[in-house]
């Protein structure tokens, strides 16, 4: 009996040393916690199975993806970083269309260049973690263009972003031809009946012939039934991640009128519109240069002044091209604010003053060229200058992985 009395207290002895150990390896694991764990994959393990990992448990480490919204603290690092060289950019898109738009990029370093998302090298400084789900088929793009420009501007397009968004990019002519629908379709973009649109309006750069166009383009916004109506222009690449996320933040229902002035200070005109013209008006107007959006709910607001020719009327009344009658129409009769945005450029800026970190995370870039001065982005790509003065093919071999890319960078 005393022999097994012994035994019994060296078995409780063994398993309170065993409950003990048991605890304090319990209370080790939750300290290191399963983000830090797993931040190292094994060797061999392909690098995006981290961010895989990472994507369910809402990790505020290195490992969060895009469906991890940013912390306070996290905005605030990458507003610091935004003036500081950055990690090369490395992206990859899937070959049935861009994914994961409206969505917070993840850090370029946590997963490999053959991921399944659009990746950044930081966070994009925008005015707020996406609240709104955007779709790409919430957009309508109206390309403003002249069939002079149809070789030399749009088929660089159709190679870069339209290419990516065929399907809610609309272009808006002075002239029929045929020869652009075909060249497009040898590059892969089907221009429709209802894709290619020729206004009929003169193909001289005035006040009239620009405001006709604007015309049309509201109109067939109107009747598209989307949600938001982006201007550009025929020498704008535009970043459809970056556009998607900006707009991500807003409702289409609220009043959005968002982009860039081209001046420091509001515009001033008669009010020709509500009084004689002996009183003035004063506003401020997104240059079409750069490009703009405006929400459904505004767009609709608009229309007393805009819709079936009411805009080329009001622009003549304030004697004023397209881009700031729409300011006009919105900031002064209907007294909504523009929001001002960084994001947007045009040719009108001096673009080699663009830190190339930031490039990525626009949402507008430009480029212009004289017999003096060449004014494109500094980017550095898989083509040279003279293959490609504007840049806009590097930008997009920078942006996703595409199929004509060359493999190896050059300057």
């Amino acid at each position: 009996m005393r022999l097994l009395g012994v035994a019994n207290s060296k078995l409780c002895f063994v398993l309170s040393l065993s409950l003990c150990a048991s605890l304090l390896l319990l209370v080790g694991l939750q300290q290191w916690g399963p983000s830090d764990l797993q931040l190292s994959p094994p060797p061999g393990q392909p690098p995006q199975a981290l961010g895989n990992a990472s994507r369910h448990r809402g990790a505020s480490k290195p490992g969060r993806l895009v469906s991890d919204p940013p912390s306070a603290a996290e905005r605030e690092r990458s507003r610091q970083r935004v003036a500081k060289p950055g990690k090369p950019l490395r992206t990859g898109v899937r070959e049935k269309g861009l994914q994961g738009f409206g969505k917070e990029p993840a850090a370029a370093d946590q997963l490999g260049a053959g991921s399944q998302e659009l990746l950044w090298d930081a966070a994009p400084l925008h005015p707020s973690s996406n609240k709104h789900n955007m779709q790409l088929s919430d957009l309508f793009i109206a390309v403003k263009t002249t069939r002079k420009y149809h070789k030399a501007r749009l088929d660089l397009l159709f190679q870069t972003w339209i290419s990516l968004v065929q399907e809610q990019t609309f272009i808006f002519t002075d002239g029929e031809d045929k020869e652009l629908r075909e060249k497009a379709a040898i590059l892969g973009v089907i221009l429709k009946g209802d894709r290619m649109i020729n206004t009929n309006c003169s193909a001289a750069h005035t006040r009239q012939a620009l405001c006709c166009k604007m015309s049309v383009e509201y109109d067939k916004f109107i009747d598209s039934k989307k949600k938001w109506f982006c201007h550009v222009d025929d020498d704008n690449y535009v970043n459809i991640r970056s556009l998607l996320y900006l707009l991500s933040a807003y409702s289409h229902t609220q009043d959005v009128y968002i982009g860039r002035p081209s001046l420091d200070h509001p515009v001033e005109a008669a009010e020709r519109v509500k009084s004689d013209g002996s009183t003035s008006v004063k506003f401020w107007f997104a240059t079409g240069g750069a490009g703009f959006c405006i929400s459904r709910g505004l767009a609709l607001k608009m229309s007393p002044w805009a819709s079936f020719g009411n805009f080329i009327s009001t622009a003549e009344k304030i004697r004023l091209p397209d881009d700031c009658t729409i300011g006009y129409i919105i900031e002064g009769l209907l007294e909504v604010k523009m929001i001002h945005s960084d994001l947007f450029h045009s040719h009108l800026e001096n673009l080699q003053q663009i830190p190339p970190p930031i490039i990525p995370r626009q949402v507008t870039l430009s480029y212009g060229s004289s017999e003096i001065k060449r004014n494109v982005l500094r980017v550095q790509g898989p083509f040279s200058l003279a293959e490609d003065p504007s840049r806009f093919k590097s930008i997009h071999c920078l942006l996703y992985h595409d199929a004509w890319c060359p493999a190896k960078d050059r300057h």
